[in-house]
């Protein structure tokens, strides 16, 4: 993985990594195509991955390689998102963080980590291969980090689509990061993120990426109400907007 890599518009084919259809899929995908056919502006907007002073910019803040980065844009974090992701790791120096979407990010995150308080990352993602290639690709790196392929079952709290059977997890997450699965399996289907949510300490922080789009604003409704000991704003340090929620006590 590196800046030569050309990142396809659609994110990885979901094919065979569950083993059931999701309850109501046939409902699931009619949401897709209204959210989609609603949704294209910001789809259109997230194939620019930021413009290339800015991701050279990142490279050098992480000391790492003019190339160690994928092309950014379409489903992979874009340099808006990133450099969020490293003031908050500089700021806070969270001491586990568990990503959802593994990818450019976890490079990002994982070296993050190392030059700010030496945190642990884990990083949950559906597809095999691509945990596999990412996880040497980290390593090229010197960069550690526990991935792994999560494979999907059903979603909890009601929520639609599919979620992460990602087993045990620390009871206490610092940072979550939200950047999967991906929005063409049920424009809500990151809410279900909010299982987690008990797990974050008072002070802690949870990133939804993709934020501005519709899926995610309704996500990001259902959160306030059902978390009202949270404190939600979006911001728009990329091109896709951030949902920043942090935990009070």
């Amino acid at each position: 993985m590196t800046s030569r890599e050309i990142t396809q518009f659609m994110p990885l084919a979901d094919e065979g990594v569950h083993a059931a259809p999701p309850a109501g899929a046939f409902s699931g995908k009619l949401h897709v195509m209204a959210f989609g056919a609603i949704g294209w502006p910001w789809l259109v907007r997230s194939l620019s991955g930021g413009k290339p002073s800015a991701k050279q910019a990142l490279l050098e803040r992480l000391g790492l390689a003019a190339d160690a980065l994928p092309y950014l844009g379409s489903w992979k974090a874009d340099t808006g998102f990133l450099n969020l992701i490293v003031d908050h790791i500089e700021q806070h120096q969270p001491q586990t963080v568990l990503e959802l979407g593994a990818g450019a990010s976890s490079l990002v995150i994982g070296r993050a980590l190392q030059l700010h308080g030496g945190g642990r990352l884990i990083s949950c993602d559906q597809h095999a291969g691509f945990v596999d290639a990412t996880r040497t690709w980290l390593q090229e790196h010197g960069v550690e980090a526990e991935l792994r392929a999560t494979p999907f079952r059903r979603p909890p709290n009601g929520w639609p689509g599919m979620w992460y059977d990602h087993g045990p997890l620390p009871d206490r997450i610092d940072l979550l990061i939200v950047d999967g699965p991906p929005w063409a399996i049920h424009p809500f289907v990151r809410g279900a993120a909010d299982s987690l949510f008990d797990r974050i300490p008072v002070g802690g922080t949870v990133l939804l990426d993709d934020a501005a789009r519709p899926g995610e604003r309704v996500v990001a409704r259902k959160w306030k109400r059902r978390w009202p000991n949270f404190d939600f704003r979006l911001v728009h340090a990329g091109t896709k907007g951030t949902l920043i929620g942090v935990r009070r006590s």
